[in-house]
């Protein structure tokens, strides 16, 4: 396998521990360990006595469990955890995919989703979401996109990087055809929870479609990315047993502390989440007032879900403006050339309590006074 440089981390690598202010983080705000411990009584002691033994290769049954609770159909037995979401992709990939295949992704899109199947010999198609429709997905261009090849249909609801989150009836159609055509939907749900509309959340993948597969992880919407905690979750006990024995060959087991403190987090989840959820809508309102006073250098749209969103900037080349932002103001935002996408668009996020701060830089930057 041979995979090329993963254009956003790259470009994360140069900036994210340097740059003072991050204003295109796509998670949300974090907590302390010492937050989560004191969600519980008894749980510092029970943290401090925890066994560093190897844990299961499934995961836990306690964090199995607490996972399928966000589930309507799925049963402890039926999840996979892994170190990441990193991780469930690439295993994912290699276990459902052979050199000679086709798959189609839902773009703009995180690199690995496709990158890894290239790197396997598959060939990959985009299926774009139209910028002018809210980045909405159109699901006559995937019927004309499938073939007899066509193995495997890649989305990501709701989006990274433009929020957008379509309707439960499309999601059905979805299902519909791909039991009628024959293909398999991966559907990376990491934001999922994160709706501004709660009435609007989509039902996973998993739920609806026995051969679905559903990934979730804790690092976005719980804002637990130093837990390392990822997960599938899938009514096909076939490719579940067959991600199980990939991963012997990956990481084998979890951290058996961030497994406790997952499990944790999970059984505190909706207020972990409600937390996140407020701090979004405060910034997003934010954020509509600033965009409203410079039209004539970004097109701003709201998105539907999630701590990120993806306008246009109106001026020169992108990636120029990005780099003079956080060399000669401090700001790092994300270019939108790193997900492939050449519509001059880019990365803002929203999720953490400091987005103000980040944002004032940028205002500062675009006057002059930075």
């Amino acid at each position: 396998m041979k995979l090329k440089p993963f254009r956003l981390e790259r470009f994360f690598a140069q900036y994210e521990f340097t740059a003072p202010y991050l204003l295109c983080c796509s998670d949300c705000e974090s907590q302390s360990v010492d937050d989560l411990l004191r969600l519980e009584d008894g749980a510092h002691e029970q943290l401090s006595s925890l066994w560093l033994g190897y844990t299961e290769s499934r995961g836990s049954p306690e964090l199995r469990c607490e996972i399928a609770h966000l589930y309507r159909s799925i049963s402890p037995e039926q999840i996979l955890v892994h170190t990441g979401a990193e991780e469930a992709i690439f295993n994912f990939m290699n276990v459902a995919l052979q050199e000679g295949d086709q798959i189609v992704v839902h773009a703009p899109y995180y690199q690995s989703l496709g990158e890894v199947a290239r790197g396997i010999g598959v060939d990959v198609l985009e299926w774009r979401g139209d910028s002018a429709r809210g980045w909405a997905l159109n699901l006559d261009l995937l019927k004309d996109m499938l073939t007899d090849r066509t193995k495997l249909v890649v989305v990501n609801f709701p989006h990274n990087p433009t929020g957008h989150l379509p309707s439960s009836e499309f999601l059905a159609a979805l299902s519909h055809l791909s039991d009628t055509r024959g293909f398999i939907v991966f559907c990376d749900e990491v934001y999922r929870g994160l709706e501004y509309d709660p009435a609007r959340r989509l039902p996973s993948f998993a739920d609806i479609n026995e051969r679905g597969i559903s990934l979730g992880v804790m690092s976005k919407t719980y804002g637990l990315a130093g837990l390392r905690i990822g997960w599938v979750a899938t009514r096909s006990s076939e490719l579940l047993n067959k991600l199980a024995a990939f991963k012997d060959y990956t990481t084998i087991c979890n951290s058996a502390p961030s497994e406790f403190l997952a499990t944790l987090a999970l059984r505190h989840g909706e207020s972990i989440v409600e937390r996140n959820r407020g701090i979004i809508r405060q910034n997003l309102r934010t954020l509509g007032s600033f965009f409203s006073r410079y039209q004539d250098t970004f097109s701003w749209y709201e998105p539907e879900a999630g701590p990120i969103a993806f306008p246009r900037y109106l001026l020169e080349p992108v990636e120029n403006f990005c780099e003079k932002l956080v060399q000669q103001g401090g700001v790092l935002l994300l270019p939108g050339t790193v997900y492939g996408d050449d519509s001059n668009c880019f990365r803002v996020g929203f999720g953490r309590r400091n987005m103000a701060d980040g944002l004032e830089k940028l205002g500062q930057f675009l006057a002059g006074t930075a």
